[in-house]
């Protein structure tokens, strides 16, 4: 039961993620086509702190690793891969709720920024939030997944009841 609800929040995940970016690609740089090309456009204010921009991020989180290389997304695609089969086993054995919210959202968000890396050799990024002059680095709906079931999982590990192991 936990496997087919953690990989149904994944696919969910996945799907809302991609349905986004293309949205948010095909609203901002039309002419980039279905994201054949990741092309920097000017960002929409939709209020004071939020800003929807396009962004490219061939590396890591916050831009790390971001050093041009064009074998940078083929070794972090590979790593995706790496992570999301060691989630997909981890989930097979999942027994509390907790952790298989927190797997599927993780696994969604992972797989959704993989795809990215393969279709267009970056993460697509569009919500940047700011105060002033101060901004957090731009983020998408994948990022968020991930977040939100890194804190699931913690949140587990530190407040959940523990199965004895008989």
């Amino acid at each position: 039961m936990g496997l087919r609800a953690g990989l149904f929040l994944a696919m969910l995940v996945l799907l809302l993620d991609q349905v986004t970016k293309l949205a948010i690609v095909e609203w901002l740089n039309p002419q980039a086509g279905r994201l054949q090309q990741c092309s920097p456009a000017e960002g929409v204010a939709i209020t004071g702190f939020l800003a929807l921009v396009l962004v490219c991020n061939r590396g890591m989180s916050f831009g790390m690793l971001n050093s041009g290389d064009p074998l940078v997304p083929w070794i972090l695609g590979g790593l995706s891969i790496a992570v999301a089969i060691g989630l997909v086993w981890w989930l097979a054995r999942a027994r509390r709720w907790m952790v298989i919210l927190g797997l599927g959202l993780v696994l969604g968000g992972a797989v959704g920024n993989l795809v990215d890396r393969f279709l267009y050799g970056a993460v697509v990024d569009f919500v940047l939030l700011h105060a002033g002059r101060w901004h957090w680095p731009a983020f998408n709906l994948a990022d968020s997944a991930i977040t939100l079931g890194v804190i699931a999982l913690l949140w587990d590990s530190l407040f959940g009841v523990q199965e004895s192991r008989k």
